[in-house]
């Protein structure tokens, strides 16, 4: 049996760092109160030069050197991506350009925070056919340019951030993707959407008059489902594999809020030591949030070579889902 197996791995970080304390200068808010509540003490805010495409090439070029791959080995890019460079072409089509990478096939994927949950599963069923051998895989947005920086309620939540993958066929033992899951429940997304700017409401039209054409969410609504999504995706996951949470080495969930994180954990009786979380530095990065976890658990010492992690994502759409990797 093939397995497509993580080889690389890089990220990128916008260079301005915005914290409670600056927020709360501005916002009826304090850093006790956005700390209790979401476990966020800083995030990255990506400047006018930099973009979701800036980010995804630089994180892609330190996953290529990471995995010893040139650009020419490359046979699909993903981005997962809700925050493109551009409504379109997809984002992955610019990065593709600017790694110089030729004769690969390139899209986005839509999936919003579980976005490189769907990216990776996608990859790996290319590799695990045998229609490819080598994928870059890329979770990278840029939500702080789609918010309204009055509302109290998104505000503090969001950061910006990439980060990615190298996935390549492995023939020779179990290291790589070995079970996912995927699930979704469109009629939950009007909790969290930007309802103007699309195809049924341009903005400019009469059509997008009155509704918001940035990024309003309904808290309650998605905190009691992430919390529900979370631990059923994590268990379905699991059952599929044959494995329970004993047999998982790291935790590396969604990092959105931490409440939401220990209830997960708690759910599957992991033990805090097992559990990865960087919510404080970086807050919620939507697609780049699992794959920057899993670097920085990696380059932590954290997570090594042959150990089983156990990823969980859920967002928009409403999607969520999970993926079980031997490292």
């Amino acid at each position: 049996m093939i397995r497509a197996a993580i080889e690389g791995i890089g990220h990128a970080l916008p260079r301005t760092i915005l914290t409670n304390d600056e927020i709360a200068r501005t916002l009826d808010t304090t850093d006790e109160w956005i700390r209790q509540r979401t476990g966020i003490g800083q995030r990255r805010v990506a400047q006018p030069d930099e973009s979701t495409g800036t980010l995804a090439v630089a994180a892609a070029r330190e996953a290529l050197a990471d995995a010893n791959v040139d650009p020419s080995e490359v046979e699909l890019v993903i981005v997962a991506t809700i925050t493109g460079d551009y409504v379109w072409p997809a984002t992955a089509c610019v990065v593709q350009a600017e790694l110089g990478i030729r004769g690969a096939g390139a899209y986005d994927t839509s999936a919003a925070c579980a976005g490189f949950i769907y990216s990776l599963d996608a990859a790996a069923a290319q590799i695990e056919t045998g229609r490819i051998s080598t994928a870059l895989v890329i979770g990278a947005d840029c939500l702080t340019k789609q918010l309204d920086w009055t509302d109290r309620s998104t505000a503090v939540l969001f950061g910006d951030a990439a980060a990615a993958v190298v996935v390549r066929a492995n023939p020779h033992d179990s290291r790589g993707l070995v079970k996912t899951v995927l699930d979704a429940d469109g009629a939950g997304a009007r909790h969290i959407w930007i309802e103007a700017g699309g195809n049924r409401h341009p903005l400019g039209t009469a059509s997008a008059d009155g509704r918001k054409n940035c990024l309003t969410m309904n808290g309650k609504e998605v905190f009691r489902f992430a919390v529900k999504a979370m631990g059923d995706a994590c268990e379905r996951v699991l059952e599929r594999a044959g494995m329970t949470a004993g047999d998982i080495d790291l935790f590396v969930p969604h990092q959105a809020n931490s409440r939401i994180i220990l209830s997960a954990a708690e759910r599957l009786e992991l033990p805090l030591e097992r559990v990865f979380m960087n919510v404080e530095q970086y807050g919620n990065t939507s697609g780049g949030s699992i794959p920057l976890a899993l670097y920085e658990a990696s380059r932590s010492g954290r997570l090594q070579r042959g150990m089983r992690v156990l990823t969980v994502g859920f967002g928009a759409g409403l999607v969520w889902g999970a993926n079980i990797i031997e490292w």
